[in-house]
């Protein structure tokens, strides 16, 4: 396995320094036999550990991934969390969305002897929790957290959602070609903002596109001006990336300055809370979008909305993460049978079936490649629901490689 280098310096994480644990191996029970017939002994069990925010500001996604999680942990065992005779036992952790405190967890459960570690909604965590996996040498399934930087951050790290440059790649599929064209990223002046712009620079400036940005500071509330500024650089395509309490106000002043009528304008469509989120501008904004119930149509989707609803959840934009967690797990338990390098090689290449259809781990740095969306808001009753547009197909919208 080899150690590769983040993808884009401009969103690179800050990990946490922390000392390396010793490894203390997963001792089973018993051995039971392999059901595959190699011959082989397997664990009589397995403890996975999950770590993600049950609280804090990113409870709702943790949820979501949770949700999926259970409903795919008992989709890919059939029922009986069970695999090739090995019992597959889970310890929830949560992280409230702090670094420190999956760090903490993270030793907790490696110092018990967990070999397999899942979750973290946020990228700050995420990474945090990549660092012990390399340092330990453990496997280590990242949930919802997009920063590219995980794709490649060492051998032991997987991802089972998309990362940002996906959302990126599939943002330029409004123009087709951007060879020649356009783009002004419109976005506060923050990290998360500068982040964009790096990434919206790398990717589809680096297919030809001229990329600009107008950066607003945090503070500001009067965004006609911003507005205005973007129309005037006559671009081909607007990017936005925003967060926060201020959206309404922007997008409210981009509808009511003409930008929205003379250019195409993407974001990203985020979870069923945010439907409301864009007032009388929703019905002119094109939407890129990593997952809604509706957009895929197989029965892996039918079959995790049915075990969620049944359960008491909603599947929602990170629902299919966790589900594909889970259908990693398994693989990894049943064909490496506890030991952790057999498990990173079992991961390494593999396509299977989930909810977004079929998704396929690269082997060289563990990028999950899988389709995306793009999507418009359409009026429903009084509220805005999502319509599928088109299918942008994985290769498509993949990531460069992590050297």
């Amino acid at each position: 396995m080899r150690v590769t280098k983040k993808l884009l310096p401009g969103v690179v994480m800050a990990f946490a320094a922390t000392a390396a644990l010793a490894l203390s191996a997963c001792a089973p029970t018993a051995a039971t036999p392999d059901a595959s017939g190699s011959g082989a002994a397997g664990p009589a069990d397995i403890t996975v550990g999950v770590i993600t925010s049950e609280t804090g500001p990113l409870a709702g996604y943790g949820k979501q991934y949770l949700d999926g999680f259970k409903a795919g942990l008992d989709y890919a065992t059939g029922g009986t969390n069970e695999v090739g005779g090995t019992k597959i036992t889970v310890d929830y952790r949560d992280d409230a969305g702090d670094p420190d405190t999956a760090v903490g967890a993270a030793k907790e459960l490696i110092g018990s002897g967990v070999n397999i570690l899942a979750g973290s909604a946020s990228s700050g965590v995420a990474a945090a929790v990549a660092e012990q996996a390399g340092q330990n040498k453990v496997l280590f399934i990242s949930g919802p957290a997009a920063a590219d930087a995980l794709t490649g951050i060492n051998g032991y790290t997987f991802r089972s959602g998309r990362q940002s440059a996906q959302d990126v790649a599939t943002a330029g599929t409004f123009l087709g070609d951007v060879k020649g064209k356009k783009i002004t990223v419109l976005a506060q002046n923050s990290a998360f903002g500068q982040g964009n712009v790096a990434a919206v620079t790398a990717i589809l400036g680096g297919k030809g596109a001229t990329v600009e940005s107008v950066l607003v500071a945090e503070d500001v509330t009067e965004f006609t001006p911003f507005a205005q500024q973007v129309l005037a650089g006559t671009p081909d395509l607007v990017f936005v990336a925003w967060a926060g309490a201020t959206s309404g106000a922007m997008w409210q002043a981009m509808s009511q300055q003409g930008v929205l009528d003379a250019v195409p304008v993407v974001t990203g469509l985020g979870d069923s809370a945010t439907f409301g989120a864009y007032g009388e501008a929703s019905e002119k904004i094109s939407f890129l979008n990593y997952y809604f119930p509706g957009a895929p149509d197989n029965d892996v989707n039918t079959a995790m909305i049915d075990a969620v609803e049944k359960a008491g959840g909603t599947p929602d934009l990170f629902t299919p993460d966790g589900f594909n967690a889970a259908i990693m797990v398994v693989q990894a338990i049943k064909e490496g049978k506890g030991d952790v390098d057999a498990m990173v090689a079992s991961l390494e290449g593999f396509t299977f079936d989930g909810p977004k259809g079929s998704l396929t781990v690269r082997a060289g740095d563990h990028a999950l490649l899988q389709d995306m969306y793009q999507v418009r808001l359409v009026a429903d009753a009084g509220s805005f629901i999502p319509e599928l547009v088109k299918t942008v197909p994985a290769d498509d919208v993949a990531p460069a490689e992590a050297q």
